[in-house]
C-alpha cells in the first residue's frame, strides 16, 4: 500500500552488531558525519541506513521538515516527496526500550507509528522532548554548524505551527558517502 519512492532492495534480514559506521550526508549547507553504531540500541535501523545509503536512495533528495520549538529542535529527513511520503516500500519494527533520549546531535529514525520505520530519520539540532518512540542509530560527529545555519535561515510555518515546517532554504542532500 506504500510503494517504494525509488527501487531499493530490501536489507538482508540480519544485521551486523559489532562496530560503527561513519556516513557523510553532503548537504548543500556542507557536509554532515554521522557514527552509526551497529552495536547499540538498534542494529536493525542501522543496517536499513547502511542498506539505503548503498543504493543511493537517499542521494538528490531535500530534507522536508525543520522544527525548533520548546519540545522538538529537529531536521527531518529521508522522505523522497515530502513530509511522510516517499519511503523504501516496506516498515521494520522499532527498536526501542523506552528509555532513549535525543539529545542534540542524536541522529534516529523517523516514523509514523509503532512498526512504521523505512527510510525517515531525524537529526537532533538542539533537544528533543519526545517520547522514547524512535530507535537511535548513532551521534553527529562532525557538521552540527550546518544544522545551526538551517535554523538560523528559519522555517517556513505550517499547520503543525509557527515554528515546525519546510526550511525557508530548501535543505538538499546532495549525496550520501561511506567515510
Amino acid at each position: 500500500d506504500n510503494p517504494a519512492a525509488r527501487p531499493v532492495v530490501r536489507p538482508l534480514p540480519y544485521a551486523l552488531t559489532v562496530g560503527k559506521v561513519r556516513v557523510t550526508f553532503r548537504t548543500n549547507y556542507g557536509p554532515i558525519v554521522v557514527d552509526l553504531d551497529r552495536g547499540g540500541a538498534a542494529p536493525c535501523a542501522v543496517h536499513n541506513m547502511v542498506s539505503l545509503v548503498l543504493q543511493h536512495f537517499y542521494d538528490h533528495s531535500q530534507c522536508w521538515r525543520l522544527t525548533n520549538s520548546e519540545r522538538l529542535g529537529v531536521l527531518q529527513c529521508g522522505d523522497i516527496y515530502e513530509v511522510e511520503k516517499g519511503g523504501p516500500g516496506y516498515k521494520f519494527p522499532d527498536e526501542v526500550s523506552g528509555k532513549e533520549t535525543y539529545e542534540r546531535g542524536t541522529i534516529a529514525m523517523g516514523n509514523q507509528g509503532p512498526g512504521t520505520n523505512g527510510s525517515e530519520f531525524f537529526i537532533v539540532h538542539s533537544f528533543a522532548h519526545i517520547p522514547a518512540n524512535y530507535s537511535v542509530m548513532g551521534k553527529v560527529v562532525k557538521g552540527m554548524e550546518a544544522l545551526d545555519r538551517m535554523v538560523k535561515d528559519g522555517i517556513i510555518p505550517s499547520e503543525r505551527g509557527p515554528l515546525d515546517g519546510a526550511p525557508a532554504h530548501p535543505v538538499k542532500i546532495n549525496t550520501v558517502t561511506f567515510f
